[in-house]
């Protein structure tokens, strides 16, 4: 009856403490979620918004359509479509953390050079209509030349027009280059729907080596490293495509997930702990009082704790450190004294690096948590 009491107050202390770490884990994922919310927009304000960008737009001029109809937007109009396209983009991650959120800013370098042929039967006065990939951005440098021409027209509804004439096998060159920054991705559309890249070259360089694309978007011809990152290459002779070309920003850990997700698996290896500690103390012939569980639980529990609260002050590195050598100082501390020092260096602090430690770094990988539970799983059994 002791035994069966002792495994029912140990089972009790674990039970409150997997409570206490679903408290800890939801109150810094709300943390973390509210503090996303209240800054996304001030982040938006000071360094922008993900970059759309689309190829200009050539279109006949309302002016010149004599259907008696009045014509779609320009944005939304059927043009010509690019007989030439030379863009030049680089990229320059700059990740910024607020509160527990890691933001993957970046400032981006843009050029684009696009030949249009007019392939009509008659002269015609064409609108060129160049959108600004962020509407509310901030672009420095900016350039606009049609046939090698300045044109200074002042911006509006996130655009710069120009009218040209032209006529039947004219050509006309637009160039387009600014300065500017973004957030998360950027990405060229080189038009709505379906169309045909022809004689196409997009040359992106990157400061960063992992690169990722977003999704429906054309894996580059080449790419090649560089000194300070990557060199991408998207080259077509004459493609049909609806998929436009992109970059995704390389993401760092986000604290507050990543401290949400620690308490929220945690009680797994408290489990693992509670377990070994057992059966190596009846083998041993040692005494382990429920109380001593309670207090290892709580020496857990601070690991957690005091991640979640250092984690937006600190890298997330130092944090784990601090709150590693802290939790297992405290165990072996204690353990010494109410067990004996060869158990809480050994047997406890091994078996404290293996299922706290160990199991909390696993949770830096993405996928590794669940192939970690299977091999300590396995292991503990093994040992037992």
């Amino acid at each position: 009856m002791k035994s069966l009491g002792r495994a029912f107050a140990i089972l009790c202390i674990y039970g409150l403490t997997c409570a206490a770490w679903l408290i800890l884990g939801g109150i810094t994922l709300h943390r973390s979620e509210k503090q996303s919310s209240s800054l996304e927009s001030d982040v938006h304000d000071l360094w922008g918004r993900e970059h759309v960008q689309e190829a200009p737009r050539v279109t006949l001029s309302a002016d010149e359509d004599t259907s008696g109809t009045t014509p779609a937007p320009p944005a939304q109009a059927p043009g010509l479509q690019p007989a030439r396209s030379q863009l030049d983009v680089d990229l320059r991650l700059d990740q910024r953390l607020k509160g527990l959120t890691w933001y993957a800013l970046y400032d981006v370098g843009f050029r684009g050079a696009w030949t249009y042929k007019h392939e009509g039967d008659a002269p015609s006065t064409m609108l060129v209509t160049f959108a600004f990939p962020d509407p509310q951005g901030v672009f420095d440098d900016f350039t606009f030349l049609v046939n090698g021409e300045p044109v200074d027209a002042a911006p509006s509804n996130g655009a710069v027009t120009a009218l040209v004439g032209m006529a039947p096998g004219d050509e006309i060159e637009v160039v387009a280059a600014y300065k500017s920054r973004g957030l998360g991705a950027w990405r060229y559309k080189p038009s709505t729907g379906a169309s045909s890249l022809k004689d196409f070259r997009l040359t992106m360089t990157t400061n960063f080596d992992e690169v990722d694309f977003p999704e429906s978007t054309l894996s580059p011809s080449k790419h090649e490293d560089t000194a300070e990152g990557r060199r991408l290459v998207w080259e077509f002779s004459q493609v049909v495509s609806g998929h436009g070309i992109g970059m995704v920003m390389p993401k760092r850990i986000q604290p507050g997930e990543l401290a949400s997700s620690l308490s929220f698996s945690a009680p797994i290896s408290l489990l693992f702990f509670f377990l070994v500690l057992a059966v190596l103390a009846k083998l041993r012939g040692l005494d382990i009082h429920p109380v001593n569980y309670f207090f290892l639980g709580a020496a857990f529990f601070s690991f957690h704790l005091l991640f979640a609260y250092t984690v937006d002050h600190v890298s997330v590195w130092t944090a784990f450190a601090i709150a590693s050598v802290a939790s297992v100082v405290m165990v072996t501390a204690y353990l010494r004294l109410v067990v004996s020092p060869r158990f809480a260096f050994v047997e406890s602090g091994l078996a404290q690096l293996v299922y706290l430690v160990g199991f909390s770094l696993a949770h830096f990988w993405r996928g590794m948590t669940g192939l970690t539970i299977t091999v300590l799983s396995v292991g503990t059994l093994f040992l037992l």
